[in-house]
């Protein structure tokens, strides 16, 4: 997943100030759920708290950057470029999205409070599941309605 999320940085990396910020938020998540993984797998349990607290965190502020600032402006985009099309395309990936953080939202519900981690392994696998997904369509809705106008932007 973390060379997926260099692969997506490279492409679009530079084209908006806002995406790119959310790119590299999306790459601080990744290493913090990785961090979290391993902790977890060394079963050192006195550093799940301020690491599931800190991934909570990152997860939720990723996912409303996402809904209330990324998919905003690419939306407006394709809306100010007439993209039809490309909007129609996008729908389909925000479904998915959108699926995801109902998902997401869920989790950080359940682990605000850290006093039962018996299933935090297996909940957290289903986390990087989640964000695959969501990773995969975002990038897909990057592409249909802001690569598709680049050249029309410069």
């Amino acid at each position: 997943m973390l060379e997926d999320c260099k692969s997506a940085q490279e492409r679009w990396g530079g084209v908006s100030e806002i995406i790119d910020r959310w790119l590299n938020e999306r790459q601080k998540l990744l290493v913090e759920y990785c961090d979290l993984s391993n902790t977890i797998a060394d079963k050192n349990a006195t550093e799940y708290g301020p690491k599931l607290r800190e991934i909570c965190q990152l997860m939720v502020d990723y996912v409303s950057a996402g809904h209330f600032e990324v998919y905003e402006q690419l939306m407006q985009e394709a809306k100010d470029f007439d993209d039809t099309e490309g909007l129609r395309t996008a729908s389909v990936y925000y479904k998915t999205i959108d699926g995801t953080t109902e998902d997401i939202l869920d989790f950080n519900d359940k682990y605000q409070e850290i006093d039962d981690l018996e299933t935090l392994s297996t909940d957290l696998s289903k986390v990087g599941e989640w964000l695959a997904t969501r990773f995969e369509a975002e990038d897909k809705m990057i592409e249909v309605l802001h690569v598709a106008h680049k050249d029309l932007v410069a």
